[in-house]
This record gives C-alpha cells, structure tokens and sequence, in this order.
C-alpha cells in the first residue's frame, strides 16, 4: 500500500515538473543559465526560439511518459 501511494506522489511530481516546463519554458531556461554560471561555465543558446520551442516539447515527453509508466505500473504491477 505504502508502495502504492510512493508511486502516485512520484507520478504526480513528474506530472506537474512536466506540466512546469512546457508553460514556462523562459524560466526553466534562465535557471539552467544560473546553475551552469554557479559551477564556471556560461551558456547561450543560438537561438532562443529553438530552444523554447525544445523546452516545451521536453516538458510535454515528460508528461507522456510519466503517463505511461503510471498507466503500466498501475495495471501490471500494482
């Protein structure tokens, strides 16, 4: 049971990370900018109309995926 309800939080969590990234593509791209500038290394990206629509397309495979582990791992292994 606790295995269960581990599962679903993990699910949902990856859910809304996923749902995150695909409505907010700028902000998820300006924390990456800040994390790299913390360890040294400063990144651009070429273009930054590619780079939001890559976020977002990001955002919305994590969200299917998640979907169809969750879906699996209801059915089969739970």
């Amino acid at each position: 049971m606790i295995a269960k309800i581990i599962f679903i939080l993990i699910a949902a969590g990856s859910l809304i990370l996923g749902l995150f990234i695909f409505a907010r593509p700028l902000w998820v791209i300006e924390f990456q900018k800040r994390f790299y500038r913390l360890i040294n290394w400063n990144i651009e990206p070429v273009s930054m109309e590619r780079e939001i629509r890559n976020t977002r397309v990001m955002g919305l495979f994590l969200m299917i995926f998640v979907l169809g582990v969750a879906v699996y791992g209801l059915v089969k292994i739970f």
